[in-house]
């Protein structure tokens, strides 16, 4: 559906503003559907991209700098996603043996589990996200696009 018909605009001030609220509306609508996958494992995204990254370190430890430099969202509190998957047993923390200062997080069986469960019971990501009728050009083109826009000039 086209932008001005889901927010009931039908004129913006120009281009520009309009793919502006066109990207920040779509990204919202994005995140509500992805909530909704993860909610019915009790899991928010950040804790369902916390457990990726981990598990792409398996079986090597993580800190919260590591995490924070490849997480999806910047804004998210890493320490206190680690706190909430910790009380679930989805991760351990452990002094660094090497560095006292540092902390060693890692994924466990469980949260290893988990991530397994909900990729098997997933519809795929292009089907969640509503993007399966996107042809590879358009997908090519949107990437670029996308790109492009987070490239300084």
């Amino acid at each position: 559906m086209r932008i001005e018909d889901e927010i009931k605009q039908p004129v913006f001030h120009n281009l520009y503003q309009k793919a502006y609220i066109n990207v920040v509306y779509t990204a919202g609508w994005l995140s509500v559907r992805q909530a909704a996958v993860f909610k019915e494992y009790g899991l928010t995204l950040p804790q369902f991209n916390i457990l990726r990254i981990l598990r792409g370190q398996h079986p090597k430890p993580a800190t919260v700098a590591l995490l924070i430099e490849r997480m999806l969202d910047k804004t998210s509190n890493a320490s206190r996603i680690v706190d909430r998957l910790e009380e679930k047993a989805l991760v351990t923390r452990q002094v660094c043996p090497a560095n006292r200062r540092a902390v060693d997080i890692r994924i466990t069986n469980t949260g290893l589990d988990l991530l397994h469960r909900i990729e098997e019971g997933m519809t795929s990501p292009a089907e969640v996200l509503n993007m399966d009728h996107l042809t590879p050009a358009e997908l090519v083109q949107l990437n670029d696009l996308l790109d492009k826009i987070r490239t300084k000039p």
